[in-house]
């Protein structure tokens, strides 16, 4: 259970990346219920630290202070080039990883885990503006230029600066529920979970006044996620064409039409199933999955597990209920 948590600051630390780590772990919550942890913020290089906005931060830890952290998280910092990363902090990330702990980075903080020799063999996600060179610096890492985060066992990485809330999130969804992690989402005014990939957001020729069009049909659909959508249906609802319609959607998303309602419709499922004692059929029919037969189809594919299983996890034995497989 992730009950203490840690961020290792270097000279050069980017206050927005290191405000996401706080934001998410490091307020008490727990007037309102909500999970409450052990968190600190470390330095790597001395107690001040310049940021890369202009002023200085005084931390009353060490490198020491990673030793009981249950997670550690690495935010962006100035690139070091020829200098390097304090060996010492390689040392603990590494020893980290080692006893069990996880580790995130956000942004840049990426290469730190790559210097670590943490990135070797895995899934990582980065900037798309830093992809390249990341690939470059660590080849045995399997970079992926198009996602938020990637969570590769121990090892968590995000892409630039909002994709660390996104990552932080899905760190709370997998310890406390879909539940949790919404309510949290909620107070910081952020979705619990964004589909599709940077590609919504590398630079490319799109008109400005064509950016939101199809936030409403995306706002529809969500509304209406037990009814048959189809992209015929959903372009004429637009205005468009379907072939006009699928292009526009995957660009302003992302992802396709069907991707995103598939996603949707899972992630009420797990809100359903934590949080009510409905059957899984009546949670398919409810999230538009039809039969529980399809709900465990979709379910199975995209987290892994199936909807008892995910009861289970998150309820207890007691919770599973008949027909609920």
């Amino acid at each position: 259970m992730l009950k203490n948590v840690v961020a290792v600051l270097m000279d050069g630390v980017h206050p927005f990346e290191l405000g996401v780590v706080c934001e998410v772990f490091g307020l008490d919550r727990s007037d309102e219920g909500l999970p409450v942890y052990d968190f600190a913020v470390a330095s790597a290089e001395g107690p001040v630290l310049r940021t890369h906005a202009g002023f200085t931060l005084r931390t009353e830890h060490g490198l020491e202070r990673l030793e009981e952290a249950d997670l550690i998280a690495v935010p962006a910092a100035e690139s070091r080039g020829d200098r390097g990363y304090p060996p010492a902090l390689l040392a603990a990330l590494r020893r980290a990883v080692d006893r069990g702990a996880r580790v995130l980075s956000v942004c840049s903080g990426v290469f730190v885990l790559g210097a670590a020799g943490l990135l070797d063999g895995r899934r990582c996600a980065a900037h798309w503006r830093h992809a390249e060179e990341l690939a470059r610096a660590f080849p045995l890492a399997l970079v992926e230029p198009d996602v938020l985060y990637v969570d590769e066992g121990p090892v968590i990485t995000s892409a630039g600066t909002a994709a660390g809330i996104d990552a932080c999130l899905h760190i709370i969804r997998k310890e406390h529920g879909p539940h949790i992690a919404n309510r949290i989402a909620r107070r910081m005014v952020v979705p619990p979970h964004r589909d599709g990939g940077q590609a919504q957001f590398v630079e490319r020729a799109v008109s400005p006044e064509r950016a939101d069009s199809v936030a409403g049909v995306l706002g529809w659909m969500e509304q209406h996620l037990d009814e048959e959508q189809t992209v015929e249906q959903l372009a004429a609802r637009a205005l468009m064409s379907p072939r006009t319609f699928a292009r526009r959607f995957q660009q302003e998303t992302g992802t396709t039409p069907y991707r995103w309602l598939l996603r949707q419709r899972v992630l009420l499922a797990q809100e359903l199933l934590e949080a009510s004692d409905e059957t899984v059929d009546a949670i398919a029919g409810r999230v538009g999955f039809g039969t529980g037969a399809g709900l465990r189809h979709h379910f199975l594919r995209t987290l892994g597990t199936t909807p008892n299983a995910y009861r289970r996890a998150f309820r207890g034995p007691a919770a599973a209920l008949p027909g609920a497989s």
